[in-house]
């Protein structure tokens, strides 16, 4: 009798501690869970204040979209991203109008760039010290950018300041035109750009928003 009933109590001590235990592995692995997710939410407030400060930044930067159109297609998303971001906008004009008709303003292209030619331009922006952010815009043509626009890059010193290129095109995207824009501003930091095909440019406003969100121009 004497030996039942000590295997009984030795049977109930056991079964306690195992429960003990079970309780206290059960502890620490909810303890584990609330560290980590802890974490995972002080990590998350970092990045909206990050995000949030990147915003800010954007907001204090004066900004300029400049443009060179010859069909309207560039006129188009230069306002498209104008009404965007703000700031201001000018339109790039050559003293010397290009010509209407299509083959003719082919030929003329084609050899003011074999000519390296600097057109000369209109009106300048007289204050251009003044912007740090530069949309500079343009139709391809012979796969970079028009000789005007050439010129006007060459009228100001944009180091430090940060150029973001857009263009419309019928196949060719930018081509070389950002390369070309590096050469002509290596102190200055090129953001990628956009190509829009010039039949798209009045849809093409989603396109425009999505890129400027990408770049943090806008929420």
């Amino acid at each position: 009798m004497k030996k039942l009933l000590a295997l009984t109590l030795t049977m109930i001590m056991a079964f306690t501690l195992t429960a003990c235990g079970n309780n206290n592995r059960s502890t620490t692995n909810s303890g584990e869970s609330t560290q980590i997710e802890k974490k995972e939410t002080g990590s998350s407030d970092i990045e909206n204040k990050s995000d949030n400060q990147t915003q800010s930044n954007t907001a204090t930067r004066k900004i300029l979209v400049a443009y060179f159109s010859h069909s309207g297609n560039t006129q188009v998303i230069a306002n498209q991203i104008h009404e965007r971001v703000g700031g201001d906008i000018f339109e790039i004009k050559t003293v010397d109008p290009y010509p209407t008709d299509y083959n003719t303003l082919v030929d003329q292209a084609k050899q003011e760039q074999q000519d390296n030619y600097r057109p000369k331009l209109t009106t300048k922006v007289e204050n251009m010290d003044s912007y740090d952010v530069i949309f500079v815009g343009y139709p391809n043509w012979w796969g970079t950018m028009p000789m005007a626009v050439f010129t006007f890059l060459e009228q100001y010193n944009f180091s430090g300041k940060t150029i973001i290129p857009f263009c419309t095109h019928e196949g060719s995207g930018l081509g070389r035109s950002v390369t070309d824009i590096k050469k002509l501003c290596p102190q200055s930091t090129i953001l990628d750009g956009l190509a829009i095909r010039g039949r798209n440019v009045k849809s093409a406003k989603e396109d425009v928003s999505a890129w400027l969100r990408k770049l943090g121009m806008i929420k």
